[in-house]
């Protein structure tokens, strides 16, 4: 359903006459797995990312939806702050001093001081919350729908928004989110792809095929799927994980894909 869009590719690229306004199928690629890093299996994994150092995770489910501070060797958790009762939380995203999360239904977002994870500050969107990153200039923030909304960081309003396209066709589920040399990085709810997008274009670039990792963690839980993505711009390492995943897996694309 949501990759025929990426993985028609073969088929995509092997029409007799391809329509020329269709850009050409992206690649897709395995990654390397690095290192294996416990994570912890209670941990509904919304949202992942690395800033000055330190690893920071939220987690979803209503009245389970926590935000906090995990130690990368051993996975235990360092600090950590409660989403408010009722709430389902979903995608973190570090600006400043702060972090800045989504929940996934209600249209509330909310600010935490850094490290501490106390609660700052509140803030309002429209429609889902899903995932968040940012460019350096904007808080990009998906939805659930082939459109990514770039955020004003000093007012948390719409700046610009950005549709995702594969094959020429709009890509939905866009899940946890990150930034990584110029692309954003997205997981694809309930499949086991990452694709890399152009930020201007909105085309994916290139689809990351978890596969290995997944097999690997061996969970039959539908709602295991794979979603986090951490990277960390000073030591320019790329980690995955997965919800309740016992492992997290530090990767890197084989040579030609960089």
């Amino acid at each position: 359903m949501i990759l025929a869009l990426a993985l028609a590719l073969p088929a995509a690229a092997q029409q007799a006459t391809p329509a020329p306004a269709i850009p050409a199928p992206p690649p897709v690629e395995k990654p390397e797995l690095v290192r294996a890093y416990p994570h912890d299996t209670t941990a509904f994994t919304e949202g992942l990312l690395i800033t000055d150092g330190a690893l920071y995770e939220s987690t979803g489910r209503e009245g389970q939806s926590v935000i906090r501070q995990v130690d990368l060797d051993s996975g235990k958790t360092l600090r950590e702050a409660t989403v408010p009762d009722g709430l389902f939380g979903e995608g973190i995203v570090a600006w400043g001093r702060e972090l800045r999360s989504v929940t996934w239904h209600g249209g509330r977002g909310f600010r935490w001081s850094r490290p501490a994870l106390k609660r700052t500050g509140e803030w309002r969107y429209t429609g889902e919350g899903w995932a968040m990153t940012d460019d350096g200039r904007h808080i990009i923030l998906s939805d659930g729908t082939p459109r990514l909304r770039f955020l004003d960081p000093a007012t948390m309003k719409v700046a610009r928004t950005l549709d995702v396209t594969v094959n020429g066709r709009p890509l939905k589920n866009l899940n946890e989110l990150e930034y990584i040399d110029g692309q954003i990085w997205a997981n694809v709810w309930m499949t086991r792809y990452i694709v890399r997008i152009d930020p201007t274009t909105g085309q994916v670039a290139g689809v990351v095929d978890l596969g290995d990792l997944i097999a690997r963690v061996g969970l039959t839980d539908p709602d295991s799927v794979a979603n986090g993505i951490a990277f960390d711009r000073a030591t320019h390492r790329i980690f995955v994980t997965g919800k309740n995943w016992p492992e997290m897996f530090e990767i890197r694309l084989p040579v030609s894909g960089r």
